[in-house]
């Protein structure tokens, strides 16, 4: 992919994924939306670790893309969807890449959430 956008990550600014070996449980209000035993964790430069999940791994009719877009240099361009469980909606509460970036390729089409969304529990394989 050539994007003259595009920066790849080094020592100013590392990126590593790591593919869990636990199996993960995905929550919101209080329901059960998913489960995988493919969770890959993006460490990225100073910034919090972030959980990608597989989205055939989640109950994707509880999600709604939205219009929002935005664009990270080092992943490229990020869909957004909102989360709707019953009565408790979280409006752009997940976001997903779907062409990322080579660097961080095996993210394409896994879906992170931002805090307070949803719960993420590990549990051994």
């Amino acid at each position: 992919m050539s994007d003259d956008r595009m920066k790849i990550p080094g020592s100013d600014h590392p990126i590593t994924l790591v593919r869990e070996m636990s199996r993960a449980v995905i929550r919101a209000a209080g329901r059960q939306i998913g489960e995988t035993g493919d969770v890959l964790t993006l460490h990225e430069s100073a910034y919090a670790p972030v959980h990608y999940v597989p989205r055939g791994d989640l109950d994707m009719n509880l999600f709604t893309r939205t219009a929002t877009r935005t664009f990270c240099p080092y992943k490229g361009e990020a869909s957004y969807f909102s989360l709707a469980v019953g009565d408790d909606v979280h409006p752009d509460a997940a976001w997903s890449y779907e062409t990322p970036y080579p660097a961080v390729a095996p993210i394409a089409y896994y879906i992170a959430f931002f805090p307070g969304h949803t719960e993420l529990i590990f549990r051994e394989r």
